[in-house]
């Protein structure tokens, strides 16, 4: 459905970002226009405006270059020559404060684009040029799979080679919490099986456990026999804050780096007393448990980039390589969850150790002000950072009696 004059007025009012960019094209085309369409289509999908100029202002097309310059749009995309795959896209006419403006949407595309030869990422800063770095170029044919790292089926690995404790501590956990759960009354191949976590391999025919099983439940040197990079660093700079004053370097599977995850905040983090409803409630304990969960379940685990958790005076942050498809911040009322690790998610739920798919970041809201005053900062990227103020040891502490609504 076409843009009307109002709703136009508004993505102006919001000025440039990294799904909106403008082009003045007052009588003719912008000759960078095909990199802005390949930046878009290789991440989330934008609108492009134009007749705007960058600071906003509304200059218009002239009357008698309309046309043209959409038949010269359109001629563009579907090129080969200038867009590779090619797009077939249109710019739509609209009327602003008596001026004629194309609105032009592009859509994310699940393949790769390059323009003239290159290829065009998105972010904030606009229209990144990322052909020569190959990390980049990497992680953006990642967004664009189909399938899921967690996914890759090992077919030499089957389920005697995992570790039978952790398996049966899953099962424990269930007959406690969930009697009916059906996982109760299976054995160890039946339970990967339900779980997701053994799998066939449709290119030999052969079934083996899934990475997402060998990081669940998986020995330490089979863990890192087929995921060298999988590690999370949890950091305390306080006093040396060039190194550390505490490190926990966790390269373990992802039950007991949670527990150990936690361990650490609980170690380093002071916990107020706070009431909800007349029923104590740990704010330090809620926002660790999604804290840990969020940096196991949503890594993107085919990634270099080590996991961390790093507390410092006043706060908490947390980094871990991410499978995004936006850049910025990110605002709970607004954000769509997008799944990282299905597989592991779902696990990690019926384990009850994570929330319902979106929760967690409305917890982070909810308890994060609570607990340090002040709202968290959560930047979504192809790297995800997540910072949460804090409030600090003090030898004169006197906890006050606080209440959430």
């Amino acid at each position: 459905m076409p843009l009307n004059e109002q709703q136009v007025q508004h993505l102006i009012a919001r000025g440039e970002d990294c799904d909106m960019e403008f082009k003045a094209c007052t009588r003719r085309l912008d000759k960078d226009i095909c990199a802005s369409v390949c930046a878009f289509l290789n991440r989330s999908g934008g609108t492009l405006l134009l007749g705007v100029s960058r600071n906003g202002s509304i200059r218009g097309i002239a009357p008698e270059a309309v046309e043209e310059i959409r038949t010269a749009f359109a001629a563009a995309v579907s090129d080969p020559r200038q867009l590779m795959p090619p797009v077939h896209l249109c710019a739509e006419p609209v009327t602003v404060k008596s001026r004629t403006l194309l609105v032009i949407r592009v859509p994310e595309s699940a393949r790769v684009h390059h323009c003239h030869g290159r290829i065009y990422d998105r972010s904030e800063a606009g229209n990144t040029d990322v052909t020569d770095h190959t990390d980049l170029v990497a992680q953006l044919y990642l967004r664009k799979q189909s399938d899921f790292t967690e996914n890759r089926v090992f077919t030499r690995v089957q389920p005697r080679d995992l570790r039978a404790d952790l398996i049966e501590r899953c099962r424990r956990h269930v007959r406690i919490n969930h009697k009916q759960h059906p996982w109760a009354a299976m054995d160890d191949t039946q339970l990967l099986k339900s779980a997701r976590l053994l799998q066939l391999d449709r290119e030999s025919g052969q079934r083996g456990v899934t990475l997402a099983g060998i990081l669940l439940f998986g020995p330490d040197e089979l863990i890192l026999q087929v995921c060298p990079q999988h590690r999370t660093d949890c950091l305390l700079r306080k006093v040396n804050v060039d190194r550390y004053d505490d490190r926990d370097l966790i390269r373990t599977n992802l039950l007991d780096s949670y527990t150990r995850i936690l361990a650490f905040v609980r170690k380093h983090l002071p916990d107020p007393f706070c009431l909800e409803g007349v029923e104590r409630c740990s704010l330090r304990d809620r926002l660790a448990h999604e804290l840990a969960s969020n940096l196991l379940i949503h890594r993107e685990y085919s990634s270099g980039v080590p996991a961390r958790l790093i507390i410092e005076y006043g706060r908490i942050s947390t980094w871990n390589a991410s499978r995004s498809h936006s850049f910025g911040p990110l605002d709970p009322a607004t954000t769509v969850p997008a799944p990282k690790n299905p597989v592991i998610a779902s696990v990690f739920r019926e384990l009850d150790l994570a929330a319902g798919r979106g929760r967690g970041l409305r917890t982070l809201w909810r308890y994060g002000k609570k607990y340090g005053g002040c709202d968290p900062q959560l930047q979504e990227g192809d790297v995800f950072h997540a910072c949460l103020s804090v409030p600090e040891f003090s030898p004169r502490f006197s906890p006050k009696l606080s209440r959430l609504p």
